[in-house]
């Protein structure tokens, strides 16, 4: 069982809890894999990047079909594009981790709940399920209780 390193004095609670982590290296491996999957879809949206629509074409989908207000449509795609940086770096992996699950459980609401668990492998659904959001869910969820792990700078911080 890992214990979190917290410095011998005490920063206020929020800096605590936003960089108090454990040493393992399981919080290390899930943020740089979710930091990874996730910036391709954050480049798509922004930058039109692997085939995405950029900036522009996102903001037109999310606010004149998906109906989202613009500042939240603004905010999904920062969030998509930049969380990423600060998971790879391990810094505030605990705000990160809860803006990912705060986007996802969003995601499957707003999207993919209407079409089930699956995935639409053999393409006979309108849309994908939400199998791969709960995985998202479940890593932003692990790394919300550990904190960014060995190798982050929250653990540099933390000491």
């Amino acid at each position: 069982m890992s214990t979190l390193s917290v410095p011998e004095e005490h920063p206020p609670f929020p800096l605590r809890w936003i960089t108090a982590t454990n040493n393992e290296t399981a919080p290390f491996v899930i943020r740089t894999v979710l930091g990874a999957i996730l910036f391709p879809h954050g480049a798509q949206k922004l930058l039109g990047w692997f085939g995405g629509y950029g900036f522009e074409g996102t903001m037109r989908f999310f606010t004149d079909v998906m109906k989202l207000p613009y500042p939240l449509a603004l905010g999904v795609i920062l969030i998509e594009f930049f969380i990423p940086f600060f998971l790879l770096l391990g810094l505030t992996t605990r705000v990160a981790a809860l803006l990912v699950g705060i986007l996802f459980t969003g995601i499957i609401l707003m999207a993919h709940l209407p079409f089930g668990f699956f995935m639409n492998w053999d393409g006979n659904q309108a849309s994908e399920g939400f199998e791969y959001h709960l995985l998202v869910l479940g890593m932003a969820g692990s790394l919300l209780i550990s904190g960014g792990g060995r190798f982050s700078a929250d653990h540099r911080l933390s000491k």
